[in-house]
């Protein structure tokens, strides 16, 4: 890959990225929040965190995967019908956006396993980014 090609891919990820953490501050009643920094250790679980972890571990996300975004008037929004094209702000190829309860985490690519759309991870963003775009 060019450089010139990933100084384009890190620009739009980096836009995706406002542009989650824009929508985000807009929520009504969200605070900020100090989080202390995460720390790549490689040391054993002890049993009480395993015991913290556990806790969370069964609680269900939504995933979803975004192929594009269009902005259209009511107007245009109300023509629609079957058989209507709404053009995306994607190219055909480019990568998706992994969401996990609307927050992006990752890009991948679509693959069809056994008749079923899934989704090959190409690039996730870290633990770390992903706390410091709360931030």
């Amino acid at each position: 890959m060019s450089d010139e090609n990933e100084n384009e891919d890190l620009s739009m990820w980096d836009e995706a990225m406002d542009e989650q953490a824009d929508a985000e501050a807009a929520e009504d009643g969200a605070e900020a929040v100090e989080l202390d920094e995460l720390q790549e250790e490689d040391a054993p679980i002890t049993g009480e965190e395993k015991r913290k972890l556990d806790a969370i571990l069964d609680i269900p996300v939504t995933i979803s995967m975004e192929v594009g975004r269009s902005h259209i008037s009511i107007r245009n929004l109300l023509q629609l019908n079957q058989g209507s094209v709404v053009e995306l702000d994607r190219v055909a190829g480019e990568a998706l956006d992994v969401l996990v309860n609307g927050t992006l985490i990752a890009h991948g690519e679509v693959v069809v396993v056994n008749d079923k759309f899934g989704i090959r991870l190409t690039d996730v963003i870290s633990q770390v980014e992903r706390i410091k775009k709360l931030k």
